[in-house]
C-alpha cells in the first residue's frame, strides 16, 4: 500500500509551502487508496511554540485535508509524536554503534566552533571517532556529555527523485551529522528516517531543502538494511520579489489569508497549482476532484510565485459557483451591517453582489447606496454611448416616474413589463430610460444590477422619492445653463 506522511514541526504557524507539502502528500495518497500518516517531529524542544500543535490540526482541519493515522487532537498524541518516542531512536543509534555505523562524540561546543574545512564550511573532523570503543562506553557511563554522530564512509551516494531525477553526492560533501543530541533527544535528521522506516511510509513529500540532506538518510538506510522511499522534493514557492516565501517578509500564513477574507478551499486549490500542473488548462477543482486528478507527472522543478492577484481572482470564482444559500450565510453579518433599510430583502442584496466581489470585505462599497444615495453629477444620467443629452435623460426620467407611480405590483418582472412598455412606447433605446432610471436610484456609474431590480429592491415609495429628487436636481441644473 502507498504510504505518505506529514511531519510539521511545531515551531509556530502553518506557511504555505508546509501546507502544500502536507497536501500533496494527502492527495497522492487518496488517488492510490493509500494511507496518510500525520506525525509530529518535536525534537527541538527549544524552538517549540505553545499553541502550534493545535495550529497544525486546525489548519489540516479547515482545509480538509484528513489523516488517517496520528494523533488526535482531543487525546493523546501517543506513539506519533516523537517527543514521546526517545528510547526508540537511541536504540536504534546505539545499533548503529555497535556496528561501527556510528560513534560517540565528546567536542564541547569551543571545540566544534574552530572546525571549518577548506571551503570555510563547519564540519567534523572525526576527532572522536578514535577513541576506542571500551574507552567511549566509559567516558559515557562515568557521566561525560556526548552526542551520537553518523559515521560518513567514503565513496559516493547517488539516489532518484521523482522530481529532480538522479542526484549524485560526493561523501566528501557530507558531514558525520548528530543522531542524538547531548540531552538524549534525537536530531529530526535520524528521527524521521526511523520514524518513516518503522511506519511504513513508501512516499516521502518533503520540500527541496531537504534534498542536500538526503545522501546521509540514504547511509542510515543502507545502515540498517532498510528499502529507500520513494523521494518526491517540491520545488520553492516565492514570492512576487522572487524571495522564499517566510513570515520574516511579511508573507502571509493560511491562518492569516483566511483572515483576509480568501476561502479555505480558494486557497487549496491555488496552492495545488502551485508546482503541479493538470493535463488540462482547467484551473477550479474541489479538493474531492484534485484526488482524482492528482499525479506525479504534473509536478515541476521550478520555483513559484505565490502570485495574490491570481488568489483574489480565484476567491471570486469560488463565490461565483457557491449555492446562494451557502453565500448568504457567509455574507449575513457584512450584509447587516451594511444594509439597514427595513424594506430591502438582504437575500436580494445578496444574489446582486455574489457574482461581483472576490471578497466579502468588497460588499459595503457596492451597497452603501442602499442606504444613503450619494450626490451625483448631473452628466451621470447621459450615457455616453447613445446620442442623447441632460433635458432629454429629463424627460426619459420624468416618464418613467409617471409610469411606476401608478404600478402596484413592484416585483423584478412586473417593473420590467412596465419600464419596457414605456421604452416601446416612446420608441427610444432601452438605455434611454434605463440608464437615468438606475443612476436615479443608485448614484452611482455602476450599481450591483439593472434598473428593474433596484426598483423591485427599494421599493415603490423609495424609488419614487429617487427618482423625483433625481429629477428636481435635473430640472435646477437645465434652468441654469438656460440663463
Amino acid at each position: 500500500m502507498l504510504r505518505t506522511r506529514f511531519a510539521p514541526s511545531p515551531t509556530g504557524y502553518m506557511h504555505i509551502g508546509n501546507l502544500r507539502t502536507a497536501l500533496y502528500g494527502y492527495l497522492l495518497a487518496r488517488r492510490h487508496e493509500g494511507a496518510f500518516v500525520l506525525r509530529i517531529e518535536d525534537t527541538d524542544q527549544a524552538r517549540l511554540v505553545e499553541g502550534a500543535v493545535k495550529v497544525i490540526f486546525d489548519t489540516l482541519r479547515t482545509a480538509g485535508i484528513s489523516h488517517d493515522e496520528g494523533p488526535d487532537v482531543g487525546g493523546e498524541y501517543g506513539p506519533y509524536v516523537q517527543s514521546e518516542r526517545k528510547e526508540i531512536y537511541l536504540s536504534h543509534a546505539n545499533e548503529l554503534i555497535s556496528q561501527g555505523k556510528a560513534y560517540r562524540c565528546f567536542c564541547g561546543k569551543e571545540r566544534l566552533d574552530t572546525l571549518v574545512d577548506k571551503r570555510g564550511i563547519a564540519k567534523y573532523d572525526k576527532h572522536c571517532l578514535g577513541i576506542k570503543p571500551e574507552e567511549s562506553k566509559r567516558k559515557a557511563d562515568a557521566g561525560e556529555p556526548y552526542v551520537i554522530r553518523q559515521l560518513i564512509p567514503d565513496g559516493e551516494t547517488s539516489f532518484q527523485d521523482i522530481v529532480y531525477g538522479e542526484i549524485k553526492v560526493s561523501h566528501s560533501d557530507l558531514d558525520d551529522m548528530i543522531l542524538i543530541k547531548s540531552d538524549g533527544m534525537p536530531t529530526y535528521n535520524f528521527a524521521n528516517v526511523v520514524d518513516d522506516h518503522l511506519m511504513g511510509i513508501t512516499h516521502v513529500v518533503r520540500g527541496n531543502e531537504y534534498l542536500s540532506s538526503t545522501p546521509k538518510y540514504n547511509l542510515l538506510y543502507e545502515a540498517f538494511g532498510w528499502e529507500l522511499p520513494t523521494y518526491i522534493h517540491l520545488p520553492l514557492i516565492n514570492n512576487e520579489s522572487g524571495e522564499k516565501l517566510s513570515k520574516r517578509h511579511g508573507d502571509a500564513s493560511f491562518e492569516d489569508l483566511l483572515k483576509e477574507g480568501y476561502l479555505p478551499e480558494a486557497v487549496v486549490n491555488y496552492i495545488a497549482l502551485l508546482g503541479w500542473s493538470p493535463k488540462s488548462d482547467r484551473e477550479i477543482y474541489s479538493l474531492e476532484e484534485l484526488c482524482q486528478v492528482f499525479d506525479l507527472d504534473g509536478l515541476n522543478k521550478s520555483p513559484s510565485i505565490f502570485d495574490k492577484v491570481k488568489l483574489a481572482w480565484m476567491n471570486g470564482e469560488y463565490f461565483k459557483k457557491m449555492d446562494p444559500g451557502k453565500f448568504y450565510e457567509l455574507a449575513e453579518e457584512t450584509l447587516k451591517n451594511s444594509v439597514k433599510a427595513p424594506q430591502v430583502d438582504l437575500k436580494k442584496v445578496a444574489a446582486m453582489v455574489q457574482t461581483r466581489i472576490n471578497f466579502l470585505h468588497e460588499i459595503p462599497p457596492i451597497v452603501d447606496f442602499i442606504d444613503n444615495i450619494p450626490e451625483f453629477p448631473p452628466d451621470l444620467v447621459v450615457h455616453k454611448k447613445m446620442k442623447t443629452d441632460i433635458p432629454i435623460s429629463l424627460e426619459n426620467l420624468k416618464n418613467a416616474y409617471a409610469s411606476l407611480e401608478t404600478l402596484k405590483d413592484y416585483s423584478d418582472a412586473a417593473v420590467h413589463l412596465r419600464l419596457f412598455s414605456l421604452i416601446a412606447e416612446l420608441g427610444v433605446k432601452n438605455s434611454q430610460v434605463l440608464w437615468p432610471v438606475r443612476t436615479a436610484l443608485s448614484g452611482k456609474p455602476t450599481s450591483p444590477c439593472g434598473g428593474t431590480e433596484l426598483c423591485a429592491l427599494l421599493g415603490k415609495d423609495e424609488t419614487l422619492k429617487r427618482i423625483q429628487k433625481s429629477i428636481e436636481m435635473l430640472e435646477k441644473h437645465v434652468q441654469s445653463l438656460a440663463r
